[in-house]
Parts: C-alpha cells; sequence; structure tokens
C-alpha cells in the first residue's frame, strides 16, 4: 500500500514538476512587444485598419492561460479616425488541452468598449469591410473569378462577458442618432458550428441604458437556454423587456416567448405575449397582443397567423374617460423581400374597423393600405366644449403667439391607399359615403378624388397638403346642401336658409390656425333656391319706413325671429389674403330685388358690406299693401362688425337723397316733355297758318 502511495506521489510530483515547467516555457516564450507588432501588422494588412495596444500584452495561467490586452483602439478603413476603443480584453484558453495542442477558448471578458457604428448617405455601413461585404476593386482583382466559399465557422466559450459597453449608432441617411450605454452582456456556455448549423446558448443575460435625441430607454434580454440545429431547436421561456422615458412620455413594453420549437430552417413558437404600458402627456395607453408565431429562417419570414388583443386608451378630457378596441388580425412579414402584410379589425362602440396594410419598402416606408369604417363619432372621444362656448372666431390672436403645426409626418414616408367611411361626425360636422384615394409621397399629402355626402347633398374634389411649404389647397363642388343645417352644425349661427350649391378652390397657409385664415386666397361661389336670410325682414322695414322718414340713420341687431325670403340667391367671392369679397349679390323674390357689395374679413373674423333693397311689386304675402307706394324705392342696409355681433344699419338718410335727387330727375324730364310738347304744338300753329295762306 505504501508503495502505490509512494508511485502516486511520484506521479503527482511530476505531473507538477511538468505543469510548472510548461508554465516556465510559456513564460520564457511569450513576448508581448511581439504580439502587439504581430496583431497590428495583420490587422493592417487584411483590413486597412490601424490597431494600437497602449498597455503591454499579459500572460497568465491561472485558473485558465490567457491574455490580456489594455487600451486598444481600432481606426476606419483607411483612415485614422477612432471607429473602436476598448479599455481591457481578456481571453483565456483550457490549460490541459493546450498541453494537447488543442485551443479551447473558456472565457472572453472584455471592458469598456466604445463603437461607433454609420450609415452613409449612400448606404454603405462602416463595418462592411469586418463583415466581408467591401468591394475590392484593385487591378490584380480577377472579377468574373467565382466566389470562395466562406471558411467553416466554430465556436466554443464557456462564458462571455461584456462590460460597460457604448454604442453610437449614427444614420447620415435619415439624420438620426441613437447612443447605447452601460450595455452588459453575460453568458454561459456558447457553441456554434456554421457547417452544422447548430448554436447553443446557455443562461443568456443582456442589458444596456440608451438615449435617443431627448429619451432615455433601457433594455434587457434573458435566455435561461436556446439551442438551435439543422434537426431539432428548442428555448426555455424568453423574455424582452424595455423602459423609455422622455420629458413628456413614459412606456413600458414586455414580450414572452414560450414554446419554442423546431429546427434551423424553421422555428415556431406556441404563443407570444406583448404588454404595452404607456403615458404620453394626461394619454394613457394599455394593451396586450398575442399570437402563435412561425419562423421561416430561410425565407426570412415571420407570420403571426391568429393576432388577438386589446387596447385601452385614457383621458381625463374625454367624456367616457376610457375606450378599450379589441382587436384580432394576422401579421406577416419576409424580411428577404422587405414586405410586411398585415389584416387587423376592432370594434368599439358601435364603430367596426377594418385596416388592411401592405408594406413594400422599409426605407423609406411604402405602405399601401385599405381602411374601412362603417360609423364613427369623433366627438364622442373628444373633450367637450365649456357650456356656452362660442365656435372659434378668435379676432385678435396672433400667429406668433401659437403654436405651429408640425407637419413633420408627412415628409418621410410613402403611402398609397383607399378610405372608405360609412358615417362620420368630426367638430359636429357630419358627413356619409365618404370615398376616398389618399397618397402621400414627398411630404405631399393629397385626397383625390375625395367625394362624400352631406347636409341631404354631397361634394367632389379633393384636399391636398404640401408639407414642406406648409400650405393646404381645397378643391371642391357641393351640391344640393342644406345649407342652414350645414352652417349651424359649422358656426352654431342660424343665417341662411335654403338649398344649393357651393364651389370652392382656396389655397392657404398652414403654419398655425390663425395663419391659415389670414392667408386664404382662391375663389368660391354660392347658389341658392327658396330659402331665406334670418335675422331681417327687409319688407317689414320698408313699410316701416313712412314712419321713419325725417329721422336719422337706425341701427339694430339680427333679430332669429324675423327673416326675408328669396326665391333665389347666388354670389361669388374673390379671397385674397383672408378677406373675401363680392360685388355681384343677388337676391330674387317676388316682392324684393336685391344686390350688394363689400368685403368678408375671415383672418378678422368680421364684415363690412353694403346691401341695396328694391321693392319690385307687392302683395299679401310680405306686407304689401302698405309699402305699394314705395315702389321701385331702394334702401341701403350695411352689415358691419365682428360675426359674434354683426349690425344692420338702414340708411335712411342716403335713401332720401337717392329718392329726391330720384324726384327732381323725373320733375326735370317732366318739365322738359311739357316744354318740347309746348314747342311742338307751337310749331305745328305756324305750320298750319301758313298752309291756309
Amino acid at each position: 500500500m505504501k508503495k502505490a502511495l509512494r508511485v502516486v506521489g511520484i506521479a503527482v510530483i511530476g505531473m507538477l514538476g511538468l505543469l510548472a515547467l510548461s508554465i516556465g516555457v510559456l513564460y520564457a516564450l511569450f513576448d508581448g512587444d511581439q504580439v502587439k507588432a504581430e496583431i497590428s501588422r495583420t490587422v493592417l494588412e487584411q483590413k486597412q485598419r490601424t490597431l494600437l495596444i497602449a498597455g503591454q500584452p499579459k500572460l497568465s495561467v491561472w485558473p485558465n492561460v490567457g491574455i490580456t490586452l489594455d487600451g486598444v483602439t481600432l481606426s476606419e478603413r483607411a483612415s485614422q479616425t477612432e471607429f473602436a476603443a476598448v479599455k481591457s480584453v481578456r481571453v483565456s484558453v483550457g490549460l490541459m488541452p493546450l498541453l494537447s495542442r488543442q485551443v479551447q477558448v473558456k472565457a472572453l471578458d472584455v471592458d469598456g468598449l466604445k463603437l461607433t457604428l454609420i450609415k452613409n448617405k449612400d448606404g454603405s455601413l462602416n463595418i462592411d469591410d469586418l463583415r466581408g461585404q467591401y468591394a475590392d476593386t484593385s487591378a490584380d482583382k480577377k472579377t468574373d473569378a467565382p466566389d470562395s466559399p466562406a471558411e467553416p465557422f466554430q465556436l466554443d466559450i464557456s462564458a462571455i462577458r461584456l462590460n460597460q459597453v457604448q454604442l453610437l449608432w449614427r444614420d447620415d441617411q435619415a439624420g438620426t442618432r441613437t447612443e447605447l450605454s452601460n450595455l452588459s452582456l453575460s453568458t454561459g456556455q456558447v457553441q456554434a458550428d456554421s457547417a452544422k448549423q447548430t448554436l447553443r446558448v446557455e443562461a443568456l443575460l443582456l442589458s444596456l441604458q440608451g438615449k435617443s435625441g431627448s429619451d432615455a430607454f433601457t433594455l434587457s434580454l434573458s435566455a435561461p437556454k436556446f439551442n438551435v440545429s439543422a434537426g431539432q431547436s428548442s428555448s426555455d421561456a424568453l423574455t424582452l423587456n424595455a423602459v423609455l422615458k422622455g420629458p413628456t412620455r413614459h412606456a413600458t413594453l414586455n414580450l414572452g416567448l414560450d414554446g419554442v420549437q423546431g429546427n434551423a430552417d424553421q422555428l415556431t413558437v406556441a404563443k407570444l405575449n406583448l404588454k404595452l404600458d404607456a403615458e404620453v402627456g394626461d394619454t394613457h395607453v394599455k394593451g396586450q397582443l398575442n399570437s402563435p408565431v412561425a419562423l421561416n429562417l430561410l425565407e426570412q419570414t415571420v407570420v403571426l397567423g391568429q393576432l388577438g388583443g386589446s387596447l385601452d386608451l385614457a383621458h381625463p378630457a374625454m367624456p367616457m374617460k376610457q375606450v378599450t378596441l379589441p382587436m384580432q388580425g394576422a401579421l406577416k412579414l419576409n424580411g428577404k423581400a422587405k414586405t410586411v402584410a398585415l389584416d387587423l379589425s376592432t370594434q368599439f362602440d358601435e364603430s367596426k374597423i377594418d385596416l388592411n396594410v401592405k408594406e413594400s419598402k422599409f426605407s423609406p416606408l411604402a405602405l399601401a393600405f385599405d381602411l374601412s369604417v362603417d360609423k364613427l363619432n369623433v366627438d364622442q372621444y373628444l373633450p367637450p366644449k365649456p357650456v356656452g362656448s362660442p365656435p372659434d372666431t378668435n379676432t385678435t390672436s396672433s400667429p406668433n403667439h401659437e403654436t405651429p403645426i408640425d407637419w413633420s409626418a408627412l415628409k418621410g414616408p410613402v403611402a398609397k391607399g383607399h378610405i372608405r367611411i360609412g358615417a362620420l361626425q368630426v367638430a359636429n360636422l357630419k358627413f356619409e359615403k365618404i370615398n376616398a384615394q389618399l397618397a402621400l409621397a414627398g411630404g405631399k399629402l393629397e385626397l383625390n378624388p375625395l367625394s362624400l355626402s352631406l347636409y341631404g347633398g354631397s361634394t367632389n374634389g379633393s384636399v391636398s397638403v404640401n408639407a414642406h411649404n406648409p400650405t393646404l389647397n381645397i378643391k371642391q363642388a357641393l351640391t344640393g346642401v342644406n345649407i342652414q343645417a350645414l352652417i349651424k352644425d359649422l358656426l352654431n349661427k342660424d343665417m341662411v336658409e335654403g338649398r344649393g350649391n357651393v364651389a370652392l378652390d382656396v389655397t392657404t397657409r398652414i403654419e398655425t390656425v390663425t395663419a391659415m385664415k389670414r392667408a386664404l386666397n382662391g375663389s368660391a361661389s354660392l347658389a341658392l333656391k327658396d330659402g331665406a336670410i334670418k335675422g331681417i325682414n327687409l319688407a317689414q322695414s320698408l313699410r316701416d319706413l313712412k314712419t321713419k322718414v325725417g329721422q336719422s340713420d337706425t341701427t339694430q341687431s339680427p333679430n332669429t325671429g324675423l327673416k326675408t325670403d328669396f326665391s333665389e340667391l347666388t354670389a361669388s367671392f374673390k379671397i385674397t389674403n383672408g378677406v373675401a369679397h363680392n360685388d355681384d349679390l343677388s337676391l330674387k323674390s317676388p316682392f324684393l330685388r336685391l344686390g350688394g357689395a363689400g368685403d368678408i374679413d375671415l383672418g378678422a373674423g368680421q364684415m363690412n358690406y353694403l346691401a341695396k333693397t328694391t321693392l319690385v311689386a307687392s302683395g299679401e304675402g310680405q306686407d304689401g299693401k302698405e309699402v305699394n307706394q314705395l315702389k321701385g324705392l331702394t334702401v341701403p342696409i350695411r352689415l358691419s362688425g365682428p360675426f359674434d355681433a354683426l349690425t344692420y344699419k338702414i340708411q335712411f338718410s342716403s335713401m332720401l337723397k337717392d329718392a329726391t335727387k330720384t324726384k327732381v330727375e323725373e320733375k326735370k324730364q317732366e318739365i322738359k316733355a311739357k316744354a318740347e310738347e309746348a314747342v311742338r304744338d307751337k310749331a305745328k300753329d305756324f305750320l298750319d297758318g301758313i298752309l291756309r295762306k
């Protein structure tokens, strides 16, 4: 027994001696300067990048053989600009396999990595050469030579640890910048074999912090075990958590994948579960989505065939405070063809919405969609106006004190689609049978053609918005519309009765609401039948003239109980810088004729208009008996003031002056006629006397 123990002891001492000898040889043969020079030379020759190692390479042998490099920097290709920098990197390998001339990486530790990734304006990346996608244009390269097959790639690392990584992503095409900081990654064993198409990762933990603009975000990913192979692939539950924090918004997203099965080509996920909780200002959004998932890695497709979930929207100003939208549909993404197809439907309250979206280009977005809504009352979900509040006719606000309207969302994407809405109410206006073709490209949004039914009539035309030089153009022809109902819902005023046609062709700038009113230019026309002007009874005013003779002009406010009937009313307007000018007003009735000219200042919310009323006949229907003697007399009436406080000024003095001039002219004509008749009589008598002689 003692002899056996002695033999074992001698063997152990021999192995320790051999190990010590090996370590001694390693230290003796290790030349840090030579290692630095060899690595730098290889990188420069193969990648045309400069690699600098500030510290002296260090060799360690316990618990594993490893090499540590401090202060490493790598330049951009063919440039001295820094691409990446590492505070410290250590690679350790197994000692015993090394003695058998096998390299087995035990651990990779990276601390303080700084990396800058750039997408150039031509779409290329500053890492294309590192990915083997750099175009070699040297003269001695044969362009017709077949591509060499990629070398098989094998990886077996017991652990990977990244700490304090900083990443900058700069997209010069889009003009955006995103920063990631405090990124950490840790794993258990990582094994990969490109020839066998296998990947195995244990205990994957990833966390990072970042910043995009004024928003900060954090992200964490956890996967206890992930195994992919040509025959069979599987994974334990995978979870992803993300948090976004900004000055005016906060969002939390949780993603879970359960039951991952398949192989290297195809994977299925029994259940994807997505939860969202976000706040933007006073708006609170909560949503959840779930579906089985099918992935084809070769075709790069992702299919969510049975989407289900809901979206909750809450705002303290909404009448119902909260609304829930159940959702169902399907989603298919093809990464190789760069296409996305989404079918989504929802129903809430009395509204049923179906949306079909197809994306044919990722950058920039190129959406094709079809939207169908049976009925939608937008006013139900907007804050109610205070009781008795007037419509927006602000006459004092300045564009300089208003928040500009932001149209930047229209400048990037490309979209084309069809919109159909059965019934829509917004801002108290009611529309039906809306049918529009939408096109968005180059920052210009156009609805053309746009047709719909409203207030017993219909309209056809187009609407366009140019976001680069923010302008709005409206071309619409309204036919057979109930003007009274339209104006009452639009302006909350009962001004005109009648049914007829309205034509609009206007353009305006849309930086602010006030600027939009003041920059309005174009034309408009109006043609109504069988209606009335509310607020004044012109026939009664003419009847009262007998009691007003000799008095000064009188001013009165509109009286909702009075109206002036008409059988026909037409007018056209030329609009310049928010002022609509009219000089061809024509109102006809069996008893009256009304013309006029003046300005309606839409920007300032006021008007100055002179109407002239003439009695052409009398009758029972409009107090005709008492005004018959005033037939042919013209009465000027001036409408002026802000829209909310219009006044009618009946100008009796001007009427009497005109009437006096008319009587004088009539008297002159009468005297002239009598004089001419007397001359004719005298001439006749003179001729008769001559002839008798």
